[in-house]
């Protein structure tokens, strides 16, 4: 998948890319959020409108248990603000990219975005 601009805006301006946690919509925060709570699984079909999450209807949400291993949520959860991982400014600019969609699947590891499955039609040129 090729990433570019942020989709536009309400005012057909690119949304701007958020570089903190602060600067993130109320939707993104909700999604960094998740993942730094789920720490290890998956969120499948997660539902994208006009460039951000989506929560209804919820998505579903697996959690990978190791044993021997601590598996509770990312201490980063109780934090209001810091500096976003690239790892999490390129899920959120793949999902601007998006645009409106559904990413099937979202692989998560370590409370960061691993990586996703996208379901997206491939042209040939075959008739």
């Amino acid at each position: 998948m090729v990433v570019s601009a942020p989709a536009p805006d309400d005012d057909g301006r690119p949304k701007p890319a958020a570089h903190s946690k602060r600067q993130l919509s109320p939707s993104r925060a909700r999604l960094l959020e998740m993942m730094q709570a789920l720490n290890f699984g998956r969120i499948e079909q997660l539902a994208i409108i006009a460039g951000d999450p989506a929560f209804d209807p919820p998505p579903k949400v697996t959690r990978e248990v190791k044993f021997g291993s601590k598996n509770g949520q990312r201490p980063e959860l109780s934090l209001h603000d810091f500096v976003l991982k690239s790892e999490v400014r390129a899920l959120f600019d793949a999902i601007a990219e998006i645009g409106d969609g559904v990413i099937d699947v979202l692989v998560v590891k370590h409370g960061l975005p691993f990586s996703m499955q996208v379901a997206e039609r491939i042209h040939t040129g075959a008739a």
